[in-house]
């Protein structure tokens, strides 16, 4: 994974493009949080990437 170019071409769209990647962000990280118990393991050991990749692979009628 690498660094994406913003879209957005206006100011206001930029920062709506960041809140909407934040937001994004939250919700893989909640849904690991709550995995990682669930599996009885430590949270902070999770992995980011694979994570994304995972949650990337669900088809969206199941999100």
């Amino acid at each position: 994974m690498g660094w994406k170019m913003c879209f957005s071409k206006s100011p206001n769209l930029v920062k709506q493009e960041f809140y909407g990647l934040l937001m994004a962000h939250f919700a893989i990280r909640g849904l690991m949080h709550e995995a990682a118990l669930h599996a009885d393991e430590d949270p902070d050991r999770q992995r980011t990437p694979f994570s994304i990749e995972h949650v990337a692979s669900i088809p969206p009628r199941v999100l």
